[in-house]
């Protein structure tokens, strides 16, 4: 009897031990991680280049539910979708989920920049791009947007048959910034940046094979270059502020260099000002332009939603007069136009998606996501949804004015206190870009409506189109 009560003793804490083994590994989310580094990187990045993420993410949903496990740019990763998800990464406490994004995003942009930091070092950096690109203080710059947008459409598309529009987009959207947020006028310097800046952004979402041949390690050089030529501005913008007394207000940059806490100390550090400058300059760059060229497109093929468009900025139009710059006022009359870009926002997301990181084991929906591990989130998952978006392959700006969209469901600019610091200048070029060429120009489409995501969406051939000029008196040349 002792010797079985001894026996008994040995195996019921190996028991317990296996037994808790396989409930653990129970409530891992269902899934493979693929093969190591690799994963399922290749395929999610051949989906997105053949625009078919949304069914490549789908197929997971329909075959593991809809939390599942793979691995992502090198790391372990849970995929989670929907209002209740977007809610959780958007709100989570900053101990619990960090917004560290993949190695490739970190290594190319830095670990400094406000899409990697949480807690009171996010709050920090987002109040101090706020002070610039907040509504109150872009207020004032809505005329020199406005100006140098006419100046591209006098360079590019006037006295022009026949344009690309993405790349025309990016060209106009990478001067908007260096206009409005470095101050660093046209020439062959600002040339030189868009060169580097446009290599740089190439290996953004790309495994992270640091080898001769791959777009993450051309990536990384011509990083390196961006960054030193942001710090050649910012120590001329120091310089400037020291010497001369320039207004803190008068670029991004300088507003950064200024803000100082209550003990007269410098708010953020040169590699913080250095990797959100690059933040601001990938987001500015990439998501602005696809939204302006993706509105191009649909109202080519939406006659009726054109037309609504063109009637109200023509009347706003019609109340300016010759060669006077838009208004903050203006920008405010362009109701419609603006629920335009919400749903292209809503079907076209620039931003495909974003990694968050799991710094605790984490229970969700009845599932263990582990510390380390990554967190994935895709917006048009939401946007998709027939439960929220009726319908929602429909493009259909009036579904804004049926009914408010629940929180967390558009999800174009994030939310919560992850939401864009940036969505309002990107609002203010967005409507005057759009107010321009539909009072300008008319257009028809020279290729098919399709895109592919690399990351963000490409129309095919870049969207050519031909365009007419509209018999309207223009302004005047720059």
């Amino acid at each position: 009897m002792n010797a079985l009560f001894a026996i008994l003793l040995f195996l019921i804490p190996i028991f317990l031990i296996l037994t808790r083994g396989r409930r653990s590994s129970k409530r891992y989310p269902p899934g493979s991680l693929g093969i190591p580094i690799v994963g399922q990187s290749i395929g999610l990045l051949r989906a997105m280049r053949s625009n078919t993420a949304d069914k490549w993410l789908q197929h997971r949903v329909m075959k593991y539910g809809p939390v599942s496990k793979l691995s992502l740019f090198g790391k372990p990763t849970v995929f989670i979708y929907g209002q209740a998800a977007n809610k959780f990464l958007f709100n989570s406490d900053s101990s619990t989920v960090s917004n560290q994004q993949t190695e490739s995003i970190r290594m190319i942009l830095g670990d400094r920049g406000i899409q990697e930091l949480s807690g009171g070092d996010h709050k920090r950096v987002r109040d101090a791009l706020l002070l610039f690109l907040k509504p109150e203080s872009l207020k004032q710059y809505v005329g020199k947007m406005d100006e140098e947008i006419r100046k591209h459409l006098q360079m590019h598309w006037q006295d022009k048959q026949q344009v690309t529009v993405l790349p025309l987009m990016k060209i106009l959207t990478f001067n908007l910034i260096c206009s409005l947020l470095f101050d660093l006028e046209q020439g062959t310097r600002r040339d030189k940046f868009l060169e580097c800046f446009q290599q740089m952004i190439e290996g953004i979402w790309s495994v992270p094979l640091k080898l001769p041949f791959t777009r993450y390690n051309r990536s990384l050089k011509a990083s390196m270059r961006v960054r030193n030529m942001v710090k050649e501005l910012i120590n001329e913008k120091r310089k400037k502020l020291e010497q001369e007394g320039a207004s803190p207000r008068q670029d991004l940059i300088t507003c950064m260099l200024s803000i100082r806490n209550e003990d007269g100390e410098k708010v953020l550090t040169e590699k913080e000002i250095v990797h959100n400058v690059m933040v601001v300059m990938v987001a500015g760059y990439e998501t602005s332009s696809a939204l302006i060229t993706f509105i191009i497109r649909f109202l080519s093929i939406e006659p009726a939603i054109y037309a609504a468009v063109v009637q109200e900025q023509e009347e706003i139009a019609r109340s300016k007069q010759l060669g006077e710059f838009l208004t903050w006022e203006d920008l405010a009359k362009m109701k419609y136009t603006w629920k335009v870009a919400m749903e292209t926002l809503r079907v076209v997301p620039p931003v495909f998606g974003g990694f968050r990181k799991a710094l605790k084991d984490i229970e969700y929906d009845g599932y263990l996501i582990p510390k380390g591990w990554q967190i994935f989130w895709a917006s048009s998952m939401t946007h998709m949804d027939t439960s929220i978006f009726p319908e929602p392959s429909k493009f259909d700006p009036s579904r804004y004015e049926k009914q408010p969209v629940p929180p967390y469901c558009f999800v174009a600019f994030g939310g919560g206190p992850r939401i864009c610091p940036g969505n309002e200048f990107a609002r203010i070029e967005t409507l005057a870009a759009i107010h321009h060429l539909v009072t300008q120009f008319s257009w028809k489409l020279l290729a098919d409506d399709s895109f592919s995501r690399d990351p963000t969406p490409v129309p095919a051939q870049g969207l050519p189109v031909q365009i007419m000029p509209k018999k309207t008196t223009l302004p005047p040349k720059y």
